[in-house]
């Protein structure tokens, strides 16, 4: 694993944000779409404006996400590109391991 000590704090708060299903949806859907306006995101994850507002702040706060005004519209997009390479490695693991599972039962 090799985090050096200095950037455990950061690593652990990265992986806290992560750790939310709520953000999780918001970014899957932002990762399918590129670039959506907040309306239109939390419509697609299924939660209410007030809730991801709340939360693309805590990730845009953090970096993965940024945003962009468009008039009164506020835009939403993946800034940290090792997102997708990080979800890659976490589902390839839980793929493993549903199909280890299956083949035990």
């Amino acid at each position: 694993m090799a985090v050096p000590n200095e950037l455990i704090e950061q690593a652990a708060e990265r992986f806290r944000l992560l750790s939310d299903p709520t953000r999780l949806r918001l970014l899957n859907e932002l990762d399918q779409a590129g670039e959506l306006p907040v309306g239109e995101l939390a419509e697609r994850a299924g939660v209410r404006l007030s809730n991801a507002s709340k939360h693309v702040h805590q990730l845009e706060r953090e970096g993965l996400v940024a945003r962009r005004r468009e008039g009164t519209t506020i835009h939403c997009r993946i800034a940290d590109p090792t997102l997708a390479e990080l979800c890659r490695l976490v589902c390839a693991g839980l793929r493993e391991r549903f199909v280890g599972q299956s083949a035990q039962a």
